[in-house]
């Protein structure tokens, strides 16, 4: 999967509902919106698509190494929670997350987790990512030329 592309289009419906286009056949687009009083929230706002990219992630992983380790998942949920914040600037930014997963595996199994629960974590490419902090390049389109602004 390294080297591996992928890309999303997002587009603006009205006010600040956008829809993102994941390009994946026969999966309509994703309705994305602020909440009241900036957006009508019609659908998530980019914070929690981050929040649930996150959660996936970590569900994921753990399904995969309790299967490898042929364990029988008979069921997973993740619950996802953060607040948003200010930074130094006053700027509103997206708080610490606390993921609490729940795995269901019959109890007879349980003493076979011990070795995933020790590795889950590091195989999230989402969740890695995001605690080491992403590099993001922006440029805005169509725009002769755009001040510089300090981050």
């Amino acid at each position: 999967m390294a080297g591996e592309h992928f890309g999303v289009t997002l587009t603006l419906q009205d006010g600040y509902r956008f829809a993102a286009d994941f390009g994946l056949p026969g999966v309509p687009p994703l309705e994305l919106d602020e909440p009241p009083p900036l957006g009508e929230g019609r659908g998530p706002n980019a914070a929690q698509v981050l929040a649930a990219a996150v959660g996936n992630c970590l569900a994921a992983s753990l399904a995969y190494c309790l299967r490898r380790a042929r364990l029988d998942v008979l069921g997973m949920d993740a619950r996802v929670e953060g607040a948003m914040v200010r930074n130094e600037r006053g700027r509103l930014r997206l708080g610490p997350l606390r993921v609490t997963l729940e795995a269901r595996v019959p109890p007879d199994q349980h003493q076979r987790m011990g070795r995933c629960l020790e590795l889950f974590e590091d195989f999230c490419v989402v969740t890695q990512s995001v605690r080491a902090g992403l590099d993001v390049t922006v440029t805005v389109a169509g725009v002769e030329s755009a001040p510089t602004v300090p981050r």
